[in-house]
């Protein structure tokens, strides 16, 4: 994989708040569901996922910035080109940038002093003055890749945190547990469960879709709701149901309440990070199109107030 930084189009010093919003920008651009006929963009969707991850795990992020990772988080070679460009003379001398080191024929103790005064110490401890198993010392064997997935889940069920199973590509499932202040994008990490490597698994990282619903809408961890009510329980006051992620619960409507106001239901809403939004209900009174008796009273009835007023007519 590229440069990570590059994928998500943010720069080396970009924040995690500047890296999520670059992340769900090109996820909406790139979902699958938007892109059926084009595998390309499901490919660089996945590309893109792994380059989130990256970026967003701290202790890789800052390997990769020191180079000691590429962007698919395997171990860089740990001399790049040997000894930064470092040549061999006409005589068998060393020479890092065209200078001239001899060896005095020494052979391998002339190429063993000029590793002590590289790396401040001996090479090796070894009879004979052979290398040491730390000079050179390999990485260790890198995991598997990690495995993007994607897990469309209910409105109501984001909203509750009803746990959610997921089929991996295995075949196995898993029930996940829905962290607070889910959204679409929220990404969760499956150690291990990714693609099988000389060094251990990968992970699966699955990344969530909040389905959108037929009459609630999201406003951050509160959810609205346009209840249609009459023109009786609107003027008199009535308790009606009002349907919620939960169930339907009964909401008191205060006498004389007109369309446009908006009552609240506590603890109704997404369960954020810290403390639970509310379900907020704005009352909308529905006028039937044809009735002989509201007609007849409307005839008769003179309202003196003017509600256009606060518009200034």
């Amino acid at each position: 994989m590229a440069d990570p930084y590059a994928i998500l189009g943010v720069s080396r010093g970009a924040s995690e708040d500047e890296i999520k919003k670059a992340y769900r920008k090109l996820a909406k651009e790139l979902h699958p569901d938007r892109n059926q006929d084009n595998p390309k963009a499901a490919e660089r969707f996945g590309t893109v996922t792994q380059a989130y991850d990256l970026l967003m795990d701290k202790d890789k992020r800052a390997r990769f910035d020191r180079g000691e990772i590429d962007g698919d988080g395997n171990p860089t070679s740990p001399f790049g080109a040997g000894f930064g460009g470092a040549r061999s003379g006409p005589q068998g001398g060393f020479r890092p940038g065209g200078a001239q080191f001899d060896f005095g024929g020494g052979g391998d103790a002339g190429f063993e002093d000029i590793l002590e005064g590289l790396f401040g110490g001996r090479a090796g401890g070894h009879p004979g003055g052979g290398f040491s198993s730390g000079f050179g010392r390999r990485p260790p064997p890198a995991k598997g890749a990690n495995v993007a997935y994607r897990l469309r889940v209910p409105f109501e069920d984001a909203a509750a945190l009803k746990q959610q199973r997921i089929q991996l590509r295995d075949g196995s499932t898993i029930d996940l547990k829905l962290p607070k202040g889910v959204e679409t994008g929220t990404q969760m990490r499956l150690a291990g469960k990714g693609d099988a490597g000389p060094g251990g698994n990968g992970d699966a990282i699955v990344t969530i879709e909040v389905e959108p619903h037929r009459f609630f809408t999201r406003d951050g961890d509160h959810i609205r709701l346009d209840l249609p009510i009459t023109l009786k329980e609107a003027v008199a006051g009535a308790s009606v149901r009002v349907p919620t992620p939960e169930g339907p619960v009964n909401l008191k409507v205060p006498a004389g309440s007109s369309s446009g106001k908006t009552l609240r239901l506590k603890d109704r809403g997404f369960h954020g990070k810290s403390v639970r939004g509310d379900l907020l209900v704005t009352l909308m009174i529905e006028i039937p199109g044809a009735d002989p008796k509201l007609a007849e009273f409307v005839a008769d009835w003179t309202d003196q107030g003017n509600p256009r007023a606060r518009l200034g007519v």
